[in-house]
């Protein structure tokens, strides 16, 4: 069984023995708060470099502990101060040690928006990102079908959160656009394997329309990526493992949206 189908199967079968009902948890996450714009703050961002969506995240299947002992509210206005356009909060506990209160504790904080980055399976899932305070919600065309997609992109649209439809290869992608997504993040980390294709998101880019915001997820290890993919085509990056374990967020965070003034050294940041 694959990491993602192992994943997938998990959250399945919380959705199919989660009691709660959809209109009462719709009527509450219509009446949440504002939402701060996500794609908005991506193009905004854009102007001025390649925006980034620095991501919360404690732990990962395949290499373990990142920063288990993370505080969320402290690394979400870290990120904030050091220019990031967006937060990524993990909440999956089983797989990625993050939690519901991570994305709470994070979007309290802060003024720039959040995506609730999890494995989205069922409509409760949006009403709960809304809920929370997230502004935009993950939605992985590998873990859903046709009409799913179709039907988690409207109800997203309609509780004002910004969809970022996220895709592995052409197929997919073709999906999506084909549903109508406008914000499309290419994954170069495979789901299946967790192995990592850093050539990916430059080969796709050329497929993606100009009217859709593109945002290059996973493999990200540095400036020097991080200007190569702006020159390829992409607005925004989504970048975790890099900042969680940098030394210095505040220098590589820099070093990402293009604005270090000093002499680019390791773009690792570590």
């Amino acid at each position: 069984m694959t990491y993602l189908q192992k994943i997938l199967d998990s959250h399945r079968l919380k959705a199919k023995n989660d009691n709660r009902s959809f209109e009462l948890l719709y009527e509450k996450a219509s009446e949440s708060v504002p939402t701060r714009g996500f794609k908005k703050a991506l193009t905004k961002h854009s102007r001025e470099g390649i925006a980034v969506i620095a991501e919360i995240k404690r732990r990962s299947p395949s290499k373990g502990n990142l920063f288990a002992d993370l505080d969320p509210g402290v690394l979400a206005a870290e990120y904030e101060s050091g220019g990031a356009a967006a937060i990524s909060v993990l909440t999956d506990k089983e797989n990625f040690g993050g939690s519901d209160e991570d994305l709470i504790e994070a979007s309290k904080v802060i003024k720039i928006p959040v995506l609730r980055k999890d494995f989205t399976v069922d409509q409760r899932d949006i009403c709960d990102a809304r809920i929370m305070g997230a502004d935009a919600v993950l939605l992985i065309v590998s873990a859903l079908d046709r009409a799913e997609l179709k039907d988690f992109l409207e109800l997203s649209i309609e509780l004002d959160l910004d969809p970022l439809v996220e895709v592995h290869d052409e197929k997919e992608l073709d999906e999506a656009l084909s549903v109508g997504a406008k914000l499309i993040g290419v994954n170069q980390r495979d789901l299946k394997t967790f192995d990592v294709d850093p050539l990916k998101a430059a080969d796709l880019i050329s497929k993606i329309p100009e009217d859709v915001t593109a945002v290059a997820e996973s493999g990200i290890d540095g400036g020097n990526s991080a200007r190569n993919l702006m020159r390829v085509g992409y607005s925004a990056l989504l970048v975790g493992e890099l900042l969680v374990k940098s030394n210095d967020r505040m220098k590589t965070l820099s070093e990402l949206t293009n604005k270090f003034d000093g002499k680019m050294t390791n773009d690792t940041g570590e």
